[in-house]
């Protein structure tokens, strides 16, 4: 067994995780744990990207508050939204000093976008449309040569260790099925999302809900886990099975294209005023009915009026993607479906992004801090990494070392080589059919007597291995849903019950 022991810890390393450690001072050792490559984060696959008010003035700063506000059917915490606005610009332009090169015009201006529930252009971009790949190639550059930082690549964090509510650390697994005990003053979970717990998501193969799985073992307080932010537009391809399914960015609606349904019609007037450019809960519905009326699997996005030119130089990743699977956007119509996307719940915390647990934080899609409530505003993710993972940091500055001695006293029993493949495949078959954009009483029920049992399978016969505990967390963040669903008995934001 392998022992551990740091200042602070980080469970992931994403934009919530490299940007937190980034921005610890460096007398302080900082030991990230990552489940696969570096390179295999949610965060790298964001296209659309970062929203935030760069030009400081009270309407402006209002206006991003009210869209936020509005896109999360006023179930935020205010307070957390007025953080996340007012402090964008000193985040962003932090990412700019650490080497994210925004896209600019001519002169030097950076470039701004509109989507989905924002009513003006305050998106920055970089790369056309792969500005989370940009950023992270930017952080993880940095990290990689700041002394204090260690990185522990295919290294899964099984549990959370922990004595009379206070975080000591995480027992984990590294890629040589050796046990590795991390031990540390402080602790951020920033493991990202949820998203392999459904058949079809956005989300990298990585995300399957482990920070949540690893809080709830732990008693860790969990909210709002109910809300399941499914994105529009992903493409629909049919001859691809695979459940990483990829994203069409909600800018190519913010730049003009439209919806279409089978017969060739625009449809989206009969349900919001806005249009394409309603908030993503809204759209998710609207298209989920078309579907249902007409009877197919997916409906149209009408991009051709754009013109190849501009569809080429705005958006090179998806062009060129739709482009080798048949599609070429600037003259055909693309078939859209919507997928899930985001868990706008997770591990509460406060505006410091401090969980329950002393001496635990946690920060990203994983953490609930009250900034989106029912339904996440586009673009609005990435901000939220920055802005919070900048408080965590500063509180954790403030720390003072500590000297306390702690045995973990942990048994570890040889890991069985089991994927689970079955088990997953079930789960999400389950998520699909009754915990999916539209649920009711009977379906979730359902479910919920469905998942306990798997449950029960896994709880067991226990196995420390890296597939088991991915297993484990999906099935319990699952519960979580459907307990949650259950709990919330009219329809709010991402939340749609049809009983």
């Amino acid at each position: 067994m392998i022992t551990i022991k740091t200042d602070v810890l980080i469970i992931g390393a994403g934009l919530a995780g490299l940007y937190t450690a980034l921005n610890i001072t460096t007398d302080k050792q900082v030991d990230i744990i990552v489940k696969e490559d570096l390179n295999d984060t949610n965060s790298r696959l964001a296209q659309g990207g970062i929203a935030g008010e760069l030009d400081i003035t009270p309407k402006n700063i209002e206006s991003h508050i009210n869209d936020t506000l509005t896109a999360g059917s006023f179930l935020n915490k205010k307070a957390a939204v007025e953080l996340l606005v007012t402090e964008a610009k000193e985040n962003i332009e932090h990412l700019m000093t650490l080497g994210v090169p925004f896209d600019t015009n001519d002169t030097g201006d950076i470039l701004l976008t509109k989507e989905g529930g924002h009513s003006t252009r305050r998106v920055l971009h970089s790369g056309g449309d792969s500005t989370g790949k940009e950023i992270m190639t930017a952080l993880r550059t940095r990290a990689k040569v700041q002394k204090n930082i260690h990185i522990h690549t295919r290294t899964t964090a099984l549990d959370l260790i922990y004595d009379a509510n206070t975080c000591r650390g995480v027992q984990s697994i590294n890629q040589d099925n050796e046990s590795m005990i991390l031990l540390s003053n402080q602790t951020v979970v920033a493991t990202g999302g949820i998203g392999n717990i459904y058949g079809a998501t956005t989300n990298s193969t990585s995300a399957t809900a482990d920070g949540i799985g690893l809080s709830y073992r732990a008693n860790v307080d969990i909210r709002h886990m109910e809300f399941i932010q499914f994105h529009p537009t992903a493409f629909h391809n049919e001859v691809s099975e695979y459940r990483q399914k990829f994203l069409i960015s909600e800018a190519v609606r913010g730049e003009g294209a439209t919806l279409l349904n089978a017969d060739g019609e625009r449809f989206m007037e009969k349900y919001d005023d806005r249009l394409e450019l309603a908030p993503r809960d809204k759209v998710s519905q609207a298209i989920y009915r078309e579907m249902y009326d007409t009877w197919t699997d997916h409906v149209y996005l009408d991009c051709r009026h754009l013109g190849k030119d501009f569809l080429e130089n705005r958006f090179p990743t998806i062009y060129q993607h739709c482009l080798e699977a048949g599609y070429d956007i600037a003259t055909e119509l693309l078939p859209v479906s919507p997928v899930e996307h985001f868990s706008v719940g997770g591990i509460t915390t406060n505006l410091d992004g401090k969980t329950s647990m002393d001496r635990l934080y946690a920060c990203g899609e994983c953490a609930s801090n009250g900034v989106h409530g029912a339904n996440r505003l586009a673009s609005n993710s990435l901000l939220e990494c920055i802005v919070f993972g900048k408080r965590i940091s500063e509180r954790i500055n403030e720390q003072p070392a500590l000297e306390d001695e702690f045995d973990p006293s942990i048994n570890v029993n040889n890991p069985r080589n089991y994927n689970y493949i079955p088990m997953k495949k079930k789960l999400a078959m389950i998520m699909d059919e009754y915990v999916g954009i539209v649920r009711s009483k009977d379906g979730l029920t359902f479910a919920k007597k469905q998942i306990i049992a798997l449950e029960k399978k896994l709880l067991n016969y226990p196995n420390n291995n890296k597939y088991y505990y991915e297993a484990l967390n999906m099935v319990q963040t699952a519960k979580l849903i459907i307990k949650h669903s259950l709990a919330r008995k009219t329809s709010i934001g991402c939340h749609y019950r049809i009983d």
